[in-house]
């Protein structure tokens, strides 16, 4: 047979399997892995892993986010973010605001991210506004067109359901075999740890922090669980912060639940301390739920290494710091109540889990693949055509180095922040160069692909899911 690109020499590495092996790629797709394959194009991975490309399954790209403020990444800034950190899907979210359509949200979105991609993008849902005629009409459609994954969040005013509202999406996921996803912290009693602190004048960004404390995080996961079990539907519980929160996964599993976890970088490298910078630099950190404790750090990892969680997340959300539509906009700049809540991540979040998963003994490369590919094709209805190194598969795939250091500055990453929650760190491990569909993008560190490269994906059902009886 006759290879477009030959990657050889290197060792590749699936969910489950470490091995030397060619990798012969013609027409976007692996067609052959063996020994001594020639093509008409080779790259030399001698040394290197030969990883699927990685796939983030919660980003934030281009998204309303209330009056004056703008999200730092379009999906030009954002894909090409991506792809440097070894990515070659994202998944961001398509909010339906209040009082509007699914299809009018999707209509926009797309507008935004059609020919703008350096990767491939699928969007799930946010269904803000559960109407009736979007329960019964909208919805199942929209999973007939492959959006095959709604969120719900039980915080933030302007997208919180009540209980009520949770259960019929719930069982509208349930009815269509779409996949539910759940942020899980309670806004009424960070309404009411807000109230307090605005009263004893407590305004500066640590607040974020001790208005949103783990017992509410904690709460909401086991009502999120308790509410999908009610409905008998599969559920994902997204960047879970915390020990306590993490064992409600594991008590519902206990029980023969269907429960996904997702934990985030923020999660194992950031603490609440770092909300306390001088000059309200302790913005910069702002995210829900908030980084807890260093003693955290450790129950996380826990979670990462026994399977509580199945996917390792970014949460990509990024604002500009030093901008008034950013996280100083003028009310924010005095009060965290108005600090737009969220941090860039999408380009750190593989190189951080290699550096402190991998080599530094805490996992293994298969499940350094699983947390960060693997995982996210299966529970999300792509696999596997994406997330993994198999024939038939697309010829997604990250040549990784496993030797590569560098420190993390923000003025060599790519995205359209102005600064890196991680700016310092030093990290081991780097994608070198990134294929798309059996296009290179990123040749050694370098730029080679174009904007418009990467395309739309509707996905299948999530391998979560059970048939609905």
């Amino acid at each position: 047979m006759s290879f477009d690109l030959v990657i050889k020499g290197g060792t590749v590495a699936t969910a489950s399997d470490v091995f030397k092996a060619d990798v012969g790629i013609k027409d976007g797709i692996i067609t052959a892995l063996g020994l001594g394959l020639t093509g008409a194009e080779t790259i030399d991975a001698t040394g290197k892993y030969v990883l699927p490309g990685g796939i983030d399954s919660h980003v934030h790209i281009a998204q309303p986010s209330g009056e004056g403020i703008v999200m730092a990444d379009d999906f030009e800034s954002g894909t090409l973010s991506g792809l440097f950190g070894g990515n070659t899907t994202l998944l961001p979210f398509c909010i339906q605001e209040k009082g509007k359509s699914l299809r009018e949200a999707l209509t926009a979105y797309h507008a935004k991210a059609d020919g703008n991609c350096y990767t491939d993008v699928s969007f799930h849902l946010v269904i803000s506004d559960p109407s009736e005629s979007v329960l019964g009409q909208e919805l199942p459609a929209a999973v007939a067109d492959g959006y095959t994954s709604f969120k719900v969040f039980m915080t933030y005013q302007d997208l919180r359901l009540n209980d009520a509202e949770i259960l019929q999406v719930m069982d509208t996921a349930r009815r269509t075999g779409a996949l539910a996803m759940v942020h899980c912290e309670n806004e009424d009693a960070i309404r009411f740890l807000i109230d307090k602190h605005v009263a004893e004048g407590k305004l500066g960004p640590p607040s974020h922090a001790s208005t949103r404390p783990l017992a509410v995080e904690r709460e909401a996961t086991h009502r999120a669980i308790s509410l999908a079990e009610v409905v008998d539907v599969p559920v994902v519980i997204v960047h879970v912060s915390n020990g306590a929160a993490m064992e409600e996964i594991e008590r519902a599993r206990a029980r023969g639940l269907n429960v996904t976890g997702e934990t985030c970088p923020q999660y194992i490298r950031l603490t609440e301390q770092d909300l306390e910078g001088m000059n309200w630099e302790g913005a910069k950190q702002v995210c829900s739920p908030p980084p807890r404790t260093r003693a955290e750090w450790d129950n996380i990892w826990r979670g990462i290494q026994n399977g509580v969680f199945d996917v390792f997340s970014s949460d990509h959300c990024p604002f500009r710091y030093d901008d008034e539509r950013g996280k100083l906009n003028p009310k924010g700049r005095t009060d965290f109540r108005h600090i737009p809540n969220g941090i860039p991540g999408v380009e750190t979040r593989m190189p951080i889990l290699f550096s402190e998963g991998v080599n530094q003994g805490r996992i293994d490369i298969t499940r350094f693949v699983a947390l960060t590919a693997t995982n996210h094709a299966k529970t999300y209805g792509l696999y596997p055509n994406k997330g993994t190194i198999a024939v038939g598969s697309d010829a997604d795939i990250t040549l990784w180095d496993p030797e590569a250091e560098t420190v993390i500055r923000h003025a060599d990453l790519h995205d359209g922040s102005d600064y890196s929650p991680y700016e310092g760190l030093a990290v081991k491990g780097l994608p070198m160069t990134v294929i798309l569909r059996g296009k290179v993008m990123i040749r050694d560190r370098e730029l080679v692909g174009a904007k418009g490269d990467g395309g739309y994906l509707p996905r299948g059902l999530s391998m979560k899911v059970r048939p609905a009886a």
